[in-house]
């Protein structure tokens, strides 16, 4: 039997644990296959929550996370502590996911000793290098020079093409979010405590529809966040909606949302939830208000509406199918488009039953036969 090829996944953030467990668990059982993980600790306790309930022990936390860190301090660190590891450990393939200072980092690490990365979630493109930001370039950087690159959609393959990547690099997967989300939901279901905590607000909100609300984008700290406040308070004064906000921990965006939001009948802010029981939200919710981008992939699986606000998409797959819809941070735009959903059926009808471009659940399995043949 031929040696197994060394692959070291590099993940630090929630949404990359996310979207990465799936493919650890189907490299740990494949023999063809010696998997190590690298985690950097860009977001904590929220990648501890995912990586325990995946069942995911690392071999490397570089635990990186300063308060109030600069993007370049942070950039450096990785750079530096994710190359003391591959020195270590020397893979044959570096795996990134998606568009962190994680994955760019990470990616240039294993550049810059000629080790071939591959990018999962490759390919979203939104045209505009400071929406989101910085995520869009880091995503043009590991495109750069990626040998293998996972796209969830059509799309995002033919964004890759557009730029003058190796068609043969080029793998159309779906998204292992819709992987994740399905193990998730199978998990729930056999031990239905793993997202009991929400059970109060479900009892306390009896009757009401209720409109989960995710935010935390960088672009949208300051004028932005304010808006979006201010539209939750304006929907929130319906007598037949509840609103349930995690709030990040950024305090760019906690120091907004308490100030305007806390101690609103209808309005929920609840600190962060671990994976369970967001799924259990995005579940029992009538939409989503969403300036996140795996909210955009997840929420429609389960035929969930997403109102998007912010101003552009690297996932405009899901705004040409109509799952998804882009608002903006402009308050009476935000107002305006979520009454319409709550109050005009055939509307909401057409969101919440429109195809998910995203995936069927089975990108996992084709992202490790790439990688076999890689």
């Amino acid at each position: 039997m031929s040696k197994p090829i060394k692959i070291l996944s590099v993940f630090g953030t929630r949404p990359e644990a996310i979207k990465f467990f799936p493919l650890v668990h189907a490299l740990d059982a494949d023999d063809r296959f010696d998997s190590r993980v690298c985690v950097s600790g860009q977001h904590r306790g929220m990648l501890d929550q995912v990586l325990e309930i995946a069942g995911i022990v690392p071999h490397h936390d570089l635990d990186l996370m300063q308060p109030d860190q600069t993007l370049d301090a942070l950039t450096a660190n990785l750079l530096t502590g994710i190359g003391r590891v591959l020195d270590e450990e020397k893979p044959d393939w570096v795996i990134v996911q998606g568009d962190t200072a994680t994955a760019m980092s990470g990616a240039l690490a294993a550049y810059y000793r000629k080790i071939p990365v591959a990018h999962v979630e490759a390919g979203l493109r939104s045209g505009n290098i400071h929406h989101p930001w910085p995520e869009e370039v880091n995503r043009k950087i590991v495109g750069s020079f990626a040998a293998l690159h996972f796209a969830p959609t059509e799309t995002a393959a033919n964004a890759l093409r557009r730029e003058a990547i190796d068609p043969a690099s080029i793998h159309v997967t779906g998204n292992t979010v819709i992987d994740a989300l399905h193990w998730i939901t199978g998990e729930i279901a056999k031990k239905p405590d793993l997202a009991g905590d929400l059970a109060d607000l479900e009892q306390r909100f009896t009757g009401k529809r209720i409109i989960g609300v995710t935010s935390h984008r960088r672009e949208n700290f300051g004028g932005g966040m304010e808006a979006i406040a201010e539209a939750i308070r304006r929907i929130a004064a319906r007598d037949d909606v509840a609103m349930i906000f995690p709030v990040h921990l950024n305090p760019n965006v906690r120091k907004v949302m308490n100030a305007e939001l806390d101690g609103l009948e209808n309005v929920a802010l609840i600190e962060p939830l671990d994976y369970p029981h967001f799924a259990r939200l995005l579940d029992i919710c009538t939409l989503m208000l969403t300036d996140s981008g795996g909210v955009q992939e997840e929420a429609p699986a389960l035929g969930k509406p997403v109102l998007v606000m912010r101003e552009t998409t690297e996932r405009p797959e899901g705004v040409e199918a109509g799952t998804a819809k882009l608002v903006g941070t402009d308050a009476d735009v935000i107002v305006r488009e979520c009454n319409h959903l709550l109050d005009n059926e055939a509307a909401y009808s057409a969101m919440s039953k429109a195809h998910n471009p995203f995936g069927d659940g089975k990108s996992v399995a084709r992202i490790v036969e790439a990688l076999a043949g890689g």
